[in-house]
């Protein structure tokens, strides 16, 4: 297993020529809405062969892209991938005009009703599980009690934690889904979220290149490293802070 290594010691490597670079999102290019350093270099020098491939539930592509312009980073949102909206899609595709019970933030409440699907937490088909910041003790028992009648559980990801601005881990929706799962043991859900290669997949076919020419960087081998792993890609892990990172590589400088 390669040694993680900095962000500027990855744009001086030995990954020159590929033609799609995937990364991920908290922890590797912001903490919180503080960009971590070099990533501005990295969204020069990568420009159109970039994609942010994220497990995140709580923006849509759009509000995404908006939020990174603010933060003076510029990417469309045609290449942001993230768990939440794609979980919403493929919902809306395989079952449209679906009665489902929404436990996520407001733009993708937003984006479900735009793509037909009927919000109904009362006599729901099934649910959808994501990062919900207004998530409540009776919404949790609610949920207990749909996952214990059998209904389909979409997670949009299964990652206890993510980096707040400070480091400082913060709950996440698989921390959610462990209240579920200790009240209702027997609950099972579906997530496409990482480490499901979905999210890498769907960013390779939309940049038209094979998992050979792409790379992927990322903060956890858990997620980010076997999400990579299962959809072919190559794999580079960036240190996270108070990691000390691995010593430079002795290659001339090259873009990404």
């Amino acid at each position: 297993m390669r040694k993680p290594i900095g962000l500027q010691q990855f744009l001086d490597g030995p990954w020159l020529g590929r033609d799609a670079v995937l990364a991920d999102l908290d922890g590797c290019l912001l903490s919180g809405d503080t960009v971590l350093p070099d990533v501005p270099e990295l969204f020069a020098r990568c420009a159109d062969r970039l994609w942010i491939v994220s497990n995140n539930s709580s923006d849509t592509a759009p509000t995404l892209s908006t939020r990174l312009a603010g933060l003076g980073l510029a990417l469309s949102s045609d290449r942001i991938l993230l768990a939440g909206e794609m979980t919403l899609r493929a919902l809306a595709a395989a079952r449209p005009g679906a009665r489902v019970a929404l436990y996520v933030n407001p733009p993708l409440q937003e984006l479900a009703r735009d793509l037909g699907l009927q919000p109904d937490r009362d006599q729901p088909q099934s649910v959808v599980l994501g990062r919900d910041t207004a998530l409540s003790f009776a919404d949790i028992a609610r949920i207990a009690e749909l996952a214990d009648a059998g209904l389909s559980i979409y997670l949009t990801n299964p990652d206890t934690s993510h980096p707040g601005a400070d480091g400082t881990p913060q709950p996440e929706t698989g921390a959610i889904w462990a209240a579920i799962t200790a009240i209702v043991p027997q609950a099972r859900m579906t997530s496409l979220g990482k480490p499901a290669p979905d999210l890498p997949r769907e960013a390779l076919r939309r940049a038209g290149v094979t998992p050979g020419a792409a790379v992927f960087i990322g903060d956890t081998e858990a997620t980010d490293g076997a999400a990579a792993m299962a959809a072919g890609v190559e794999f580079v892990r960036l240190i996270r802070p108070g990691e000390t990172p691995a010593l430079p590589l002795k290659t001339g400088v090259h873009t990404c």
